[in-house]
């Protein structure tokens, strides 16, 4: 049973720790960047691909020591990832920050994440996160192919339209979702769903 509680978090108001200098690292890093250039992120790898190098010197929030990982790295770090393919360091960030309540990804390692990278899907504010419980990333990317050939471009558009609407709605919270509710029955009745 997938018991996972997905949320969305404030980037650039988190201060993250990526460990590992590789492939990984450089998808993780990749993948972050990409929710929010204004991330506050800090990497430390023993080596650090150049491409990465090259790529985090853009992002004036971001950090990188090329150097091994200490436990000091975890100083004032609410988030880490683990982007590394050293089982005995990954075992011993996942020791440091359980003793410090720090939530880990460790990549490609289930059983030691607080947290999963799931899929991302987005087309304007719109943004559609979707996990297999650490089961299969591969089958959460081809859903997010499939979601992302499905939505219309035009959905942003109508988040604005609607975002507008319930500024001007008056009332209680009841009857502002019982109106919002009869505005979007039309989005799925179009469909023939």
């Amino acid at each position: 049973m997938n018991t996972l509680f997905p949320i969305f978090i404030k980037l650039n108001q988190i201060r993250t720790l990526l460990v590992g200098g590789g492939a990984v690292a450089l998808e993780k890093f990749q993948a972050l960047t990409a929710q929010d250039s204004q991330v506050q992120l800090t990497i430390v790898g023993k080596e650090i691909k150049t491409e990465l190098k090259s790529l985090a010197a853009a992002y004036p929030h971001v950090e990188l020591f090329e150097r091994e990982f200490v436990a000091a790295d975890l100083q004032d770090k609410e988030l880490v990832i683990s982007a590394t393919n050293n089982p005995e360091l990954n075992e011993e960030i996942r020791v440091l920050t359980q003793q410090q309540n720090i939530l880990l990804n460790a990549a490609d390692k289930p059983a030691l994440c607080d947290f999963y990278l799931g899929s991302i899907v987005q087309k304007g504010n719109l943004k559609v996160a979707i996990s297999t419980n650490g089961k299969s990333p591969t089958i959460a990317k081809r859903v997010k192919d499939l979601l992302q050939d499905l939505l219309p471009e035009e959905i942003d558009e109508t988040l604005e339209l609607m975002s507008q609407l319930r500024d001007k709605l008056k009332g209680d919270f009841e009857y502002k979702v019982k109106t919002l509710n009869e505005h979007t029955k039309s989005l799925i009745e179009q469909d023939g769903y």
